[in-house]
């Protein structure tokens, strides 16, 4: 799906920002340009960015603390 028209960013591109480590809406649009025109994406590219960055850890991570 397109969440910016303007620069044609898609919500798999914001996922694969975040995986590369991106941890900012500004930090994306700086990647991306996303945000950088009109600005009406902006709520939902954060919103994405912010599910994409909440992945949980797997759960080998969880028994190894235990």
């Amino acid at each position: 799906m397109y969440v910016c028209l303007c620069h044609g960013v898609t919500d798999h591109d914001i996922r694969r920002a975040a995986e590369a480590g991106c941890g900012s809406l500004a930090e994306l649009t700086m990647r991306t340009g996303l945000g950088s025109g009109c600005g009406s994406c902006g709520e939902l590219a954060s919103e994405i960015l912010g599910e994409a960055k909440a992945t949980p850890l797997p759960l080998a991570v969880f028994a190894a603390a235990a």
